[in-house]
């Protein structure tokens, strides 16, 4: 028999958008598309680069961990295979970047499956357990198999063709722009599968698995898919750090790579999206400027700032001051509802 672990169900970007209406959503969306195209401009690229490929992985999570109740520590395993079946691509076929990357991905979700399938028929820490297993088992095999992946050396000399563009594949600065439309894709297609009707049946199980089951729905074949496509969007942010670093470590598999991308999803705040994308930024960017300053305790600190958010912010930074603003706009409204109805009390006979 197994045991759910119960969790205040968070409130998702759809509930927020139906309270304060489609007109702010599609203010943060363009805010969020100049702030991507904005960013090398004032972050050094390749930083720039893991800054947004960090928050697609972690939107990616978020799908399973906000949508749909499920945390997994084994989502390494779809990161790391992608940049290497990237890696390979790229190196050995010298096709464009985009179309390895594209190949990474398309590997993720065929690996995806067989585990999802094993994996969602358990939840809880039962789940979790499970996909940090099926983690370790695909980090063995990158270790083992040193032919293939370069074993604890990794795979070195990952190209950045693109169709013959020197600047692009030179120039840091370029590719930024070049791969950029890749994650963005990535991140639409996250928007899109949250505020879909599938979106919608995701977050009923996540709130009530036997009423969603009661009312028909297959909920294991739901979170097959809702897993399978998460481990796509995390493959494309992979296979797009792969090229963006020109290597791929083994340590993209290991079982801390999880464990990271769990602390940004909920530094931001669980069931946003804009969380994931929040708490990737101010982790890159306190680990990059850690490691810039010669300071070797980055995952104390980083650590530390995760308990202290937890402690402070129990909802992450993104979702409390959401949560905060929208509790705001409800008490504005009833205040004017308030309002009218004295006024309109005072006016009759």
């Amino acid at each position: 028999m197994t045991h759910s672990v119960v969790t205040p169900a968070p409130v998702t970007e759809a509930h927020a958008a139906i309270a304060g209406g489609g007109s702010r959503r599609w203010v943060l969306l363009a805010a969020g598309l100049v702030a991507a195209l904005a960013l090398p401009w004032f972050v050094y690229p390749p930083v720039a680069m893991d800054i947004v490929a960090m928050a697609l992985f972690a939107i990616a999570l978020d799908i399973l961990l906000g949508y749909t109740g499920l945390l997994s520590f084994g989502h390494a395993a779809f990161w790391g295979s992608s940049a290497y079946v990237t890696g390979l691509i790229a190196t050995h076929y010298g096709v464009p970047f985009p179309v390895a990357v594209l190949g990474g991905a398309l590997f993720a979700m065929v690996l995806a499956l067989p585990v999802g399938y094993l994996s969602v028929r358990r939840s809880g820490i039962y789940f979790a357990m499970v996909t940090l297993a099926f983690g370790q088992l695909v980090y063995f095999i990158g270790y083992q198999w040193s032919d293939l992946t370069g074993g604890e050396n990794g795979l070195q000399g990952v190209p950045r063709s693109f169709f013959g563009i020197e600047l692009v594949e030179t120039e840091s600065f370029y590719f930024y722009y070049a791969a950029l439309p890749i994650l963005l894709l990535g991140m639409w297609a996250a928007w899109r599968i949250v505020h879909s009707p599938f979106g919608r049946v995701l977050v009923s199980i996540r709130d009530n698995t036997q009423r969603a089951r009661a009312l028909g729905y297959e909920v294991e074949k739901y979170k097959v898919i809702a897993f399978v496509l998460s481990a796509g969007l995390t493959g494309l942010a992979g296979g797009t750090f792969a090229i963006n670093h020109g290597f791929v470590a083994l340590t993209e598999l290991h079982w801390s790579t999880s464990g990271e991308v769990v602390l940004m999803t909920v530094l931001g705040g669980i069931g946003t999206l804009w969380g994931g994308a929040l708490g990737a930024f101010l982790a890159v960017m306190l680990a990059d400027y850690l490691a810039s300053s010669g300071f070797d305790g980055i995952d104390l600190v980083t650590g530390s700032v995760f308990v202290l958010v937890v402690l402070l912010f129990r909802r992450g930074i993104w979702g409390t001051v959401r949560h905060q603003w929208l509790a705001w706009q409800q008490r504005r409204t009833s205040s004017r509802r308030t309002s009218a109805s004295a006024d309109s009390a005072r006016r009759r006979p």
